[in-house]
């Protein structure tokens, strides 16, 4: 990611260099985008959230088993995962602005569907298709908000993308809040997802305009289309992409089980469990935007070190501690640890403007199997030692992975651009 200041020879700075400008924007439009992505972000974390909210409530409505609706729940990821396949070369073709509006509606289709097939008509087919379309717009918005996030964050002279997955983070918490109150009060499913499939969609058309102007055409325009299959074999970007996995396992994992873990472990009532759930994510959050600073001072590599091992040391007290008070120590250190691994990954993915969607859409792709692989991994371990003890796995994967961190050392360049200053 780009350095605040001047250039200090042997640091790790993460700025850009002038040779791979494509746009000069003025300073003014770099912030304004700055604040349209980061609506884009949220409104794609409300949008998650909001269906995640009334799962409950559809599983009610349909009359699920757990393994029913366990397959019902596989249709999201299906989409989503497929998405990540395209995604980059879509983001090529039609630019992060318009693809993602177009991906969005997709996004609102989907919500909207599966609030009509869980309602009144009462439909598992249709529940089933309108999560895949919420699934592949959702993972299709990822890439493109990504790429985005990586180009203004190139133009502000600054790290920024973390604190893009920290409103991401918010728009989330903000969904299970709305979801919550109109499950209390009784709000139909139908109503409740089309209302806010409306209020994403309108928002994030409005956050997109704000987007930086689309490059010229011309003779790179060719380059930049064809190179997805040239990013999977490339070295850096699949040891990135190894990066992205694990750290997303290390966020996904207790995303899954710490609730569950808690309660089954530590004895806590489930309530508690959820509160505790709310601890890691207010680490998440916290480390997501104040862990940008220390990567402008700092550098990836020296900043990522320190988190991953925070991460493992964490996650290894959450489950080792013996006592819930000490543990949900472990759980703030494991939140804070686990924050930025997954953003670092992807602007280290797009250090090359050019290269940027088919380098981000590969980095996805990998980085998301892992929240297709966890939850059975670690519930099929988790009958043989506990839920808890499970949970183990996380720190010894991260250990091992302090290895790949180099490789999002940003590449050799000439002198970078000015950092735009604050006004």
């Amino acid at each position: 990611m780009p350095a605040r200041g001047r250039a200090t020879p042997g640091r790790d700075h993460t700025a850009v260099n002038a040779a791979t400008e494509t746009r000069t924007v003025a300073p003014r439009a770099v912030r304004a985008a700055r604040t349209g992505v980061a609506v884009v972000f949220a409104l794609n974390g409300l949008a998650v959230a909001t269906w995640f909210s009334r799962v409950p409530a559809v599983r009610e409505a349909l009359g699920l088993s757990a393994g029913r609706l366990g397959l019902l729940l596989l249709a999201m990821s299906g989409g989503a995962v497929l998405a990540l396949t395209s995604a980059g070369l879509v983001t090529q073709r039609l630019g992060p602005a318009r693809t993602v509006v177009v991906s969005t509606v997709l996004v609102a289709v989907g919500l909207v569907g599966v609030g009509v097939a869980a309602g009144p008509i009462g439909s598992l087919p249709g529940v089933a298709a309108g999560l895949f379309a919420l699934g592949y717009g959702s993972g299709t918005c990822d890439v493109a908000m990504n790429v985005e996030g990586a180009a203004v964050e190139k133009r502000l002279g600054r790290t920024i993308l973390p604190r893009f997955h920290a409103a991401w983070s918010l728009g989330s918490v903000a969904g299970a809040g709305l979801g919550a109150g109109a499950a209390r009060f009784g709000v139909p499913i139908t109503a409740h997802l089309t209302v806010l499939a409306a209020l994403v969609l309108g928002g994030t058309v409005l956050g997109a305009r704000h987007f930086l102007p689309a490059p010229a055409a011309d003779g790179a325009a060719s380059t930049r289309r064809g190179g997805l299959l040239a990013a999977w074999r490339e070295p850096r970007t699949l040891l990135i992409g190894a990066l992205v996995l694990v750290m997303a396992f290390t966020e996904g994992s207790a995303n899954d089980w710490l609730a569950v873990a808690f309660v089954d472990g530590y004895g806590v009532s489930e309530a508690a469990g959820a509160a505790v759930f709310g601890v890691f994510v207010v680490g998440m959050t916290i480390g997501r935007t104040a862990g940008t600073v220390a990567i402008d001072r700092w550098g990836r590599v020296p900043v990522l070190v320190g988190t991953i091992l925070l991460a493992a040391a964490g996650s290894l007290l959450a489950v080792l501690a013996g006592s819930g008070p000490l543990a949900v120590v472990g759980v703030v250190l494991w939140g804070l640890g686990a924050s930025l691994g997954f953003p670092v990954g992807m602007s280290a993915a797009a250090d090359d403007e050019d290269r940027a969607p088919a380098r981000v859409s590969v980095v996805a792709v990998i980085g998301y199997t892992s929240f297709l692989a966890s939850p059975p991994l670690l519930g099929l371990l988790g009958d043989h030692v506990g839920t808890l003890q499970a949970l183990l796995v996380v720190p010894v994967l991260l250990i091992p992975t302090l290895a790949l961190v180099p490789a999002t050392r940003p590449p050799a360049g000439p002198t970078p651009t000015a950092p735009i200053q604050e006004s």
